[in-house]
């Protein structure tokens, strides 16, 4: 069993974050290709069983355009910061109905130092923000299964980096899971070593992660009339 990544991989990453230019990345191209493209999509492909057995209303998508892999040049219309790529690449595993609104999905990173995977609702739109807001609200029993059982919570850390200082508007300040409710992206994620990405077990500690994982994305469907 081989690898998809390797040393290479995370050092073409390191030295794009150095360069961080056009004419450098079209110099570097084949090594971004040939270490980092490619082993994604192979990734993707060989994952997509696995992930259509969590769930069959999730994608691993390996088209190189519009599919899992997310593109290496940022978008830096509305940015400060002008570089026109990213020092990382990830990719995420969506519900089949992502065209239509923000969705759930599982996701994985890579970045020298910073390698993680993960899964959630991220940046949903203000509708649905307030749908899972209540759905908490009015089903906390199954959000405790969903959200807080150990065998999720030993395991990953709820992203809080844009949570509210105050309880939302209309929930009381004393509910079970105001922390919860204050939460504006609902994501678990744990890292992995940069010896974990480039292991040849990486796809089965995917897997088994994203599993874990199920129960919690399963619940946010659910909250935002999705099938899972």
């Amino acid at each position: 069993m081989s690898s998809y990544f390797s040393p290479a991989s995370l050092a073409f990453l390191q030295r794009l974050a150095a360069n961080n230019n056009k004419a450098w990345f079209n110099e570097h191209k084949h090594e971004y290709e040939k270490h980092v493209r490619q082993p994604f999509l192979q990734l993707i492909s060989d994952i997509a069983p696995d992930i259509e057995a969590i769930s069959p209303h999730f994608r691993a998508d390996p088209r190189t355009v519009g599919g899992s892999l997310y593109r290496i040049q940022r978008d830096a219309r509305f940015s400060h910061d002008k570089s026109p790529y990213k020092g990382w690449q990830g990719c995420r595993f969506y519900h089949e109905r992502r065209r239509m609104q923000i969705v759930p999905l599982f996701y994985l990173h890579m970045q020298p130092g910073n390698c993680f995977l993960g899964g959630g609702l991220w940046h949903p739109e203000p509708a649905n923000l307030q749908k899972v807001r209540q759905f908490i609200f009015d089903n906390p029993a199954t959000w405790r299964r969903a959200a807080h059982d150990p065998a999720i919570t030993s395991r990953f850390v709820m992203e809080s980096e844009e949570k509210l200082q105050r309880p939302p508007r209309g929930y009381p300040a004393d509910h079970e899971f105001i922390e919860d409710l204050k939460q504006r992206n609902w994501v678990y994620s744990r890292p992995l070593s940069d010896a974990q990405m480039c292991s040849a077990t990486l796809r089965q500690t995917l897997v088994a992660d994203y599993t874990a994982l199920a129960p919690f994305l399963d619940y946010l469907c659910a909250a935002l009339d999705l099938e899972f």
